[in-house]
């Protein structure tokens, strides 16, 4: 289909982006990689009347140690997290994960921020961010204010950013020595996931995140009561869909999804337990 007639504007830095959006109002919507955004158009279940495009900015494009965390700018691509050797000591969880977005095409092409602010359910980075910890950092009109993950996602499609502020930066707590595992079922190499789970372990702590459970990324806090109660990892994987509320669509039942998630969390566990 053919998108809705709309203005395009290129922004020359994130301050000329947040001026442009509150210039032009709701209807405007940044452009990054295009990947989430686009699509919708076509299909209008988008109509934005002006789009901001940030694609070309610079200054949002970095992974820098930052102390207690690696801070990443919401404009670095897919590609530069998959490779990054900051990440590899400090989050190799997220590292892993953005190897598994997409095709190589939309991995070098996709923001690790677009995936976060477009709050996907079914998308790979806002489950394992969501796992990992991470505070995000949203800039608008009145300045930054630091949002935490587990906070931002709020319903399909929908997060904390209002609709004058940019996604800037996603901060994660550095995780180095913890066992991870990444684990996505799919039907065919690059799809999204039917289930996915994002799991850390380390001296007592952990985190897990589901993918595809929900009408948001979904935070498995009972499987890490669980654990930190004492529970086998059998035990604890079968609490990870308690806070879930998983669809049935054209690839798995509500049953099915929920037995995936269990499945799923249990390898998750034994792999970033070993």
């Amino acid at each position: 289909m053919i998108p809705a007639a709309f203005d395009y504007v290129r922004a020359g830095s994130a301050e000329e982006a947040i001026s442009l959006i509150g210039e032009h109002g709701d209807e405007a919507k940044f452009l990054a990689g295009g990947h989430s955004l686009l699509p919708l158009m076509k299909l209008r279940l988008a109509q934005p009347t002006v789009l901001v495009d940030i694609g070309r900015l610079t200054d949002l494009s970095y992974i820098r140690d930052a102390g207690d965390h690696i801070a990443i700018g919401a404009l670095t691509r897919h590609r530069d997290v998959e490779t990054s050797e900051l990440l590899g000591q400090y989050a190799p969880l997220l590292k892993h994960a953005a190897s598994h977005v997409g095709d190589p095409q939309v991995r070098h092409r996709g923001t690790i921020g677009g995936s976060v602010a477009h709050a996907d359910p079914a998308s790979d980075l806002p489950a394992t961010t969501l796992a990992l910890g991470a505070t995000y950092v949203a800039q608008g009109p009145n300045g930054a204010r630091e949002i935490a993950a587990a906070d931002f996602y709020e319903s399909f499609l929908q997060s904390a950013l209002a609709p004058d502020e940019l996604l800037t930066e996603i901060r994660i707590p550095k995780r180095e020595g913890a066992g991870w595992s990444f684990q996505k079922f799919n039907r065919r190499a690059q799809d999204w996931a039917i289930v996915g789970v994002a799991a850390w372990r380390q001296n007592g702590d952990s985190g897990v995140a589901l993918v595809n459970m929900g009408s948001t990324p979904i935070l498995a806090t009972s499987v890490s009561a669980a654990l930190a109660g004492g529970a086998s990892i059998e035990e604890a994987a079968e609490q990870a869909a308690a806070e879930a509320d998983p669809q049935a669509d054209l690839n798995a039942s509500v049953e099915y999804r929920t037995h995936l998630a269990k499945v799923l969390t249990r390898r998750a566990l034994a792999e970033a337990s070993a």
